[in-house]
């Protein structure tokens, strides 16, 4: 609950989405420079829902626009960080 929010886009028209106490899988469409979502997962213990999209920006890094089926919605800014770890 304390790491980095993450997001994983792969491709194969599914992901995955982590922050706070949320853990959701994504279900992916795509435009040249938005990816639109639908998402649902859990959030401290409780099933929820949603939608949003991911933009790519100027500068690399992408603004994601998530928000919970008749709730609350929030914005996050991710960037790329790379892995040292070997695949």
């Amino acid at each position: 609950m304390g790491g980095p929010a993450t997001i994983a886009i792969g491709p194969d028209n599914n992901g995955e989405i982590a922050f706070g106490a949320l853990q959701a899988g994504l279900e992916l469409s795509y435009s040249p420079s938005i990816v639109h979502f639908t998402w649902a997962g859990c959030d401290e213990m409780d099933e929820v829902t949603g939608d949003g999209y991911a933009e790519l920006l100027d500068d690399g890094s992408i603004e994601i626009t998530f928000a919970y089926h008749n709730g609350d919605e929030a914005i996050l800014k991710a960037i790329r960080q790379t892995s040292s770890t070997a695949c």
